[in-house]
């Protein structure tokens, strides 16, 4: 998004690459004058195609850039882009289907063998089940408080 000022030259149009400097940083991206006397900005997200914190992290005033016309709006200011003319980060794609199902194999392992430690621990050593909260030490201290008037 950028002011227009007198152009010597032929005006830019929507993906020229173009070069020029950079004038201003700004916390959401940097203003450049332009060889033809015109002053564009690059969005910080314009930046690289990696994660931009700061603006100075990548650019510098007075620093040269080439950059490519993304966009002018109906006011003549023209966005730039860094971004488009770098190559992409090829990742290697990733077999998500495996994955998943990787990993809800290892999540059912994990339950199957805590739902056994649970069960070990709720039986006693002859193989009954305990009882739980419905004891008579739990029962006996209710009774006493509420028995007589």
């Amino acid at each position: 998004m950028v002011e227009e000022r007198s152009a010597p030259t032929e005006p830019v149009k929507v993906g020229d690459i173009v070069k020029g400097t950079v004038e201003h940083i700004a916390a959401y991206g940097a203003f450049v004058r332009l060889a033809t006397g015109q002053k564009a900005m690059i969005h910080i997200s314009e930046l690289s195609q990696s994660f931009v914190k700061k603006v100075e992290d990548v650019l510098a005033v007075g620093q040269e850039v080439q950059a490519q016309v993304i966009k002018i709006d109906e006011k003549n200011r023209i966005d730039l882009s860094i971004k488009v003319l770098q190559a992409k980060e090829s990742r290697p794609p990733r077999r998500r289907e495996d994955d998943f199902e990787k990993k809800l194999s290892l999540f059912l392992k994990s339950s199957e063998e805590k739902i056994a430690d649970l069960n070990n621990k709720l039986k006693d050593p002859r193989g009954n089940k305990k009882r739980s909260g419905s004891g008579a030490g739990s029962g006996s201290a209710s009774s006493g408080s509420g028995g007589k008037r």
